[in-house]
């Protein structure tokens, strides 16, 4: 079994990110398991005094990302970067043993979020993550209040976020996960 631990970037309640995740449970392919991580608005704020000793939320933290094969990744963007609050959570990330090497595939729900996604991919770049071309999209939600059941149901996105899994899926399991 693959496990993908999907983290939205967003902490609204009615996210497109983290709606376009939960659509993945819905279109996960066998032998796929998909999960959520829901923590990121209670992570404390990062303290490079802290690396050595960290709080127990980031200890935890480390532990779910150490657990997964790979990341899903949906983030908004805001003021044409990546929201504080996620980058807080790389920041915590960076220092990881866990983390370098570690397979990242990037959701994206609106095609205007594009500063978003390239300073997300500077910084994930910068981690040593390894992006996943093949199971990076960019769907458009804007506008659209799809649940996500409406989301796996569209005849466009659908299909396209299904072939975005079973790449990722493929790619882990070619690298003997």
């Amino acid at each position: 079994m693959v496990h993908l631990l999907a983290v939205s970037g967003s902490l609204r309640q009615a996210s497109s990110n983290s709606t376009l995740l939960r659509a993945t449970e819905l279109l996960r392919p066998k032998g796929l398991l998909v999960t959520h991580y829901e923590g990121i608005g209670e992570l404390p704020h990062f303290n490079p005094d802290l690396i050595e000793h960290p709080p127990e939320q980031i200890l935890e933290l480390r532990s779910i990302i150490a657990q997964a094969d790979g990341l899903l990744i949906s983030c908004p963007e805001y003021a044409r970067g990546i929201p504080g609050s996620f980058k807080n959570m790389l920041d915590w990330l960076v220092s990881s043993e866990a983390f370098p090497g570690k397979p990242v595939a990037l959701f994206n729900a609106s095609p205007r979020a594009s500063h978003a996604q390239a300073a997300l991919r500077l910084v994930l770049d910068t981690m040593s993550a390894r992006l996943i071309e093949q199971a990076s999209i960019t769907v458009n939600l804007l506008s659209t209040p799809l649940s996500a059941q409406g989301i796996a149901d569209d005849p466009v996105m659908g299909p396209q976020i299904s072939t975005a899994l079973e790449a990722f899926q493929r790619h882990l399991e070619n690298q003997g996960l």
